[in-house]
């Protein structure tokens, strides 16, 4: 039976347009969220990398909305086709199908070359290995379900495009709801905003504390001594939830201590140097740059009250002459 070509309307156009810029959108998004939980799987030890948490909320966004969108567009034309089986020879289309089969296949290649390369070099780790694997099943898996529905007859019936709406929904449901139980729900996110601001507030008062031990050759009584200089115009901080200021407390002539509530922990969270192992010992000699010269768990803490004691080696910290 002969279908005839119908011409591509402007609707024919923007839809097709949609559901395949959907597709990119939703496979770049799910390898990329593949791909962070294979990184907090299987941290690179000798590299660099920070917290994960943006690597997996932002692909996990993208998906909630692009893929509903993607399966509903589908299935609108699914039945635009089945009423008008003409509309499958639009050139449009063909060219949209053609072009996803040719990037599937050149990934699928690339994937091949870099493993084989890998290979040679000695470079087949876990981490790289589960990668390749995402990418080559993925590919792969779209290679299929276009090849085969651009050599289908128009007219056969067929429930493999809702198969593939199921199981494609069912894996991709399973991919964002893992990241709960990575990053946390919202509400564990928001909480642990407030204490990373909090840690950035107490670095920010350390160092304050440092400048003031240095100009003066003394550790102020209180923390009120260091918003009497209005030149600097620092303020205190408090804390950015309850409003409260941040409890410090002298020590020693060359060691004091800053609090604050923690709502969360970071003590088992990796740090942007992987190679760190994690420790918390009190009278760490202080830093003027926080805490990107010494190591990231300087500033881990558990939930509820934690301080931190600081010891100026007057050695290290001295005046300008």
């Amino acid at each position: 039976m002969i279908t005839k070509t119908i011409k591509t309307t402007p609707r024919d156009f923007f839809m097709h347009l949609l559901v395949f810029a959907a597709l990119y959108a939703s496979v770049v998004s799910f390898l990329a969220l593949l791909f962070a939980y294979i990184n907090v799987s299987f941290p690179d030890r000798l590299g660099f990398h920070g917290d994960s948490t943006g690597e997996i909320i932002t692909p996990s966004s993208v998906l909630i909305i692009i893929f509903p969108v993607l399966i509903l567009v589908s299935w609108i034309l699914g039945k635009d086709l089945a009423q008008n089986p003409g509309k499958r020879e639009m050139k449009f289309r063909k060219w949209l199908i053609y072009f996803t089969l040719f990037v599937a296949a050149v990934t699928i290649i690339v994937d091949l070359i870099s493993l084989v390369s890998s290979f040679y070099n000695g470079e087949l780790t876990t981490r790289f290995l589960l990668k390749m694997l995402a990418v080559l099943a993925t590919a792969a898996a779209i290679f299929w379900y276009y090849f085969w529905d651009l050599k289908r007859a128009a007219e056969q019936k067929t429930n493999k495009p809702k198969l593939a709406a199921w199981v494609s929904s069912v894996i991709v449901l399973v991919a964002i709801a893992a990241g709960f139980f990575i990053v946390g729900t919202p509400a564990q996110q928001r909480a642990k905003r407030f204490d990373q601001q909090r840690i950035s507030d107490l670095q920010n008062i350390q160092n304050q504390l440092i400048n003031y031990w240095i100009q003066k050759d003394r550790l102020p009584e209180e923390s009120g001594e260091l918003s009497l200089d209005q030149l600097s115009g620092f303020i205190w901080p408090r804390d950015p939830e309850t409003e409260k200021e941040y409890e410090y407390t002298k020590l020693t002539a060359f060691s004091f201590s800053i609090c604050a509530v923690f709502k969360t922990e970071n003590k088992n969270e990796g740090s942007p140097y992987s190679g760190y192992r994690e420790f918390q010992k009190p009278g760490l000699l202080a830093s003027p740059t926080g805490i990107i010269d010494k190591p990231f768990y300087r500033w881990s803490h558990g939930q509820g009250l934690v301080c931190f004691e600081r010891t100026i080696d007057p050695e290290l910290y001295k005046k300008q002459p």
